[in-house]
């Protein structure tokens, strides 16, 4: 081969690899992309506004307006920046139907699934439904609900614990749930502390801070927080068998 045939040869070589090398960068580049250029302006804009971090923006059934899905809950801000809502979004062309929670279900689901390993659990033995509840230890009505635990169990409801210290992880209520899930013995530590008995501080690599900010992304404002199977949350406390009528008709 001649001199001119392998510089040649080289030069075709050495382009083949930057288009290549351009498309992996470009590919990966697009699929760690979060938001296109328009979306990027306007989660900018409400990080900066509502010191929150902007999650997911997905259209919404308002037309001009994106969902927004922050680690604080959901807001809707129209497509040009300029107006911004917090609240709820109803179908009332026939049955009213909640369409804010309706898209929040799913994407609940998907983020439980990945907590699912911290959770304490207490299984009922013939299972008909899972509840997914965040809970505090000094709340009263986390503690009657947690009282009533063999009921909700014997109707078929297996119960998972999150932790929502209400007054936050960095606190003496957090340190206290921290502990029960540090326990040997996370499960009775749980029965033990909202029966008001001593409960021996503990220390661990635990999940609470990660369930306190979920319970931001998921809208929760107080306790329990109860998420159906379905993945729509209930506003409170349910006695057991009243629990069990709204979960049959989902």
């Amino acid at each position: 081969m001649t001199g001119k045939k392998i510089f040649k040869w080289l030069l075709l070589v050495s382009a083949a690899l930057l288009t290549s090398a351009y498309f992996v960068v470009s590919t990966a580049s697009e699929s760690t992309a979060k938001f296109d250029p328009e979306q990027q302006v306007l989660a900018d804009k409400l990080n900066a506004l509502l010191n929150t971090e902007v999650i997911t923006l997905t259209p919404s059934p308002i037309q001009g307006f994106y969902q927004a899905l922050t680690d604080t809950g959901v807001f809707y801000i129209s497509s040009d920046g300029a107006l911004l809502i917090q609240g709820k979004v109803y179908n009332i062309d026939g049955q009213p139907k909640d369409l804010t929670e309706s898209a929040m279900a799913g994407e609940r689901l998907k983020r439980l699934a990945a907590v699912e390993d911290s959770m304490i659990s207490y299984p009922a033995k013939n299972e008909k439904y899972v509840v997914t509840i965040f809970t505090d230890i000094d709340c009263g009505y986390c503690r009657k609900l947690h009282s009533q635990m063999e009921e909700y169990n014997d109707l078929g409801i297996t119960v998972r614990y999150l932790a929502y210290p209400r007054s936050g992880p960095n606190s003496p209520s957090g340190d206290t749930i921290a502990s029960v899930w540090c326990a040997d013995n996370p499960a009775q530590a749980m029965t033990n502390a909202k029966s008001g008995k001593a409960l021996k501080k503990a220390k661990c690599d635990n999940p609470v801070a990660q369930h306190y900010k979920l319970g931001g992304v998921f809208g929760v404002r107080g306790t329990p927080a109860i998420i159906r199977p379905n993945g729509e949350m209930l506003g409170g406390y349910l006695p057991p068998r009243q629990l069990l009528a709204t979960l049959e008709q989902q």
